[in-house]
């Protein structure tokens, strides 16, 4: 299952875009998230020597309805908030994908680790180019183990091969005695192997394996 981080860059209309860039040296940490097709919620943990001015102006926007503030120290503030625009959380919530939490923004860059289905993944990419939200991909990582990399019949006509000595030198099968034993057609079985083979290789190859 592919693992990705994303850099996302937060056009100044999402109003925690705006926000962060207007104090770029605040870290905010969301903690919790949540949506629905009208309102979000969310935790955020907030580090500014401005810390006051941020309070304040989160107030001031007409997307957020309500900004709670849980406990405060010098410079840090735990707060809850309810907005009525929920942007930043609806190409996640619409392509199906989990965020992981906390996720951290500053001055107008949010930061997600997702790990999802490389469909989800796709609908994501999808989801955030339809809010006209640009983003870059530092990496995207393969937990590749051999049932995932294979089909099942491949996995089955390697696992066959190894057992009848296909693989060993001097060679103890043919490809014509391999294919009669779990019988197919000698083309197929020839097709078989050579994609799964591919697939390993280029695997060992990449260092995924």
């Amino acid at each position: 299952m592919p693992e990705a981080k994303l850099r996302l860059e937060l056009p100044d209309d999402i109003w925690i875009g705006e926000l962060t860039r207007r104090y770029p040296d605040a870290m905010f940490k969301i903690l919790a998230a949540l949506s629905d097709a009208e309102e979000g919620v969310g935790l955020v943990e907030i580090r500014s020597s401005s810390l006051a001015e941020i309070l304040d102006d989160m107030e001031r926007y007409d997307s957020v309805s309500n900004v709670a503030v849980l406990n405060r120290t010098d410079g840090q503030a735990l707060v809850q908030f309810e907005t009525t625009l929920p942007m930043l959380l609806l190409p996640a919530r619409d392509s199906g994908v989990p965020l992981e939490m906390p996720f951290e923004l500053s001055d107008g860059i949010a930061v997600w680790e997702v790990q999802t289905s490389s469909d989800r993944l796709s609908e994501l990419s999808d989801q955030l180019e339809f809010f006209d939200i640009s983003f870059t991909v530092e990496y995207i990582q393969y937990d590749v183990d051999e049932k995932q990399l294979l089909t099942d019949s491949q996995e089955e006509l390697i696992e066959k091969a190894i057992e009848m000595g296909y693989y060993d030198t001097p060679r103890e099968c043919s490809l014509t005695e391999l294919a009669e034993e779990i019988g197919r057609s000698k083309s197929t079985v020839s097709e078989t192997l050579h994609r799964a083979e591919g697939k390993i290789i280029k695997q060992v190859a990449t260092g995924s394996l």
